[in-house]
C-alpha cells in the first residue's frame, strides 16, 4: 500500500494488475494508494503469436492485464503494465537461468538495445487511456572478468528481469550511457500516469 496524501476524496480504488515489486514500489514511493491483483497472462504465447513491432507487444501485454483483472474489479481503476527489451529485431524475453543470464548480457554487450515500456488504464472492462515509452541503453564492452563477478554477485536474482540486470543495483555497472526516462527503464511510465490518474480526479491535484 501507498501512503495517503495524494488520493482525491471519494476517488475509485486503484489496483495494479502485477506481481511486480518494482512497479509497486514505484506507486507506494509516489504516494498512490493501490492494491496489488496480479493478472495471469500466458506472456511466452503472446509473444509468440506477436507479428508486430516491439511497442505494439508491450501495449497489447499491458492492456490484456488490465482488461483481464478490470473484469474481476470493475469499479477499480486497474493499471496493467509491461516492459519489452528490443535488440535490433529480436526481442528478448527474461532470460529465467544464470546461464541465459551470461547468455543475454554477452550478446548486449557492446551494444544499444531498447526497453520499452507500456502502461494501461481500464475500468469497467473497458481500457480507458494507455501509453507507451522508450529508453536507449548503451551496453558497455566490459571484460569477462566482470561479467564473471556480476554474475557471482547477482545470481538468479536478475534470471527473471528482462535483459538480467536492475538499473537501480549494480546493474549500472553494465552500462555507459542511457538515454529516456528513468522509470521507464524500471519498467512503468510512471510521470505519464499519474498526470492521467490526476486528470481523472484519483489524485490531488
Amino acid at each position: 500500500m501507498g501512503g495517503s496524501t495524494v488520493k482525491a476524496e471519494g476517488a475509485p480504488e486503484i489496483v495494479l494488475a502485477s506481481a511486480s515489486s518494482a512497479r509497486a514500489r514505484m506507486l507506494n514511493d509516489a504516494g498512490v494508494v493501490h492494491t496489488c491483483c496480479p493478472a495471469h497472462v500466458d506472456e511466452a504465447a503472446v509473444k509468440c503469436k506477436w507479428t508486430g513491432g516491439p511497442e505494439g507487444l508491450a501495449l497489447d501485454l499491458a492492456t490484456t492485464k488490465a482488461l483481464q483483472v478490470s473484469t474481476q474489479r470493475p469499479r477499480a481503476l486497474v493499471i496493467g503494465a509491461d516492459q519489452v527489451l528490443a535488440f535490433g529485431d529480436e526481442v528478448f524475453d527474461k532470460p529465467g537461468t544464470v546461464d541465459g543470464v551470461r547468455a543475454h548480457l554477452q550478446s548486449l554487450r557492446g551494444h544499444t538495445h531498447a526497453l520499452i515500456s507500456a502502461v494501461a488504464v481500464a475500468q469497467g472492462g473497458s481500457i480507458l487511456w494507455s501509453t507507451v515509452d522508450r529508453a536507449t541503453l548503451n551496453m558497455r564492452e566490459f571484460s569477462d572478468g566482470f561479467l564473471n563477478a556480476y554474475i557471482a554477485e547477482v545470481g538468479e536474482e536478475v534470471a527473471h528481469s528482462v535483459g538480467a540486470y536492475h538499473l537501480e543495483g549494480l546493474g549500472a555497472q553494465l552500462f555507459d550511457a542511457i538515454q529516456g526516462d528513468h522509470f521507464t527503464v524500471l519498467g512503468l511510465p510512471l510521470i505519464a500516469l499519474l498526470n492521467y490518474l490526476r486528470s481523472q480526479g484519483a489524485l490531488k491535484t
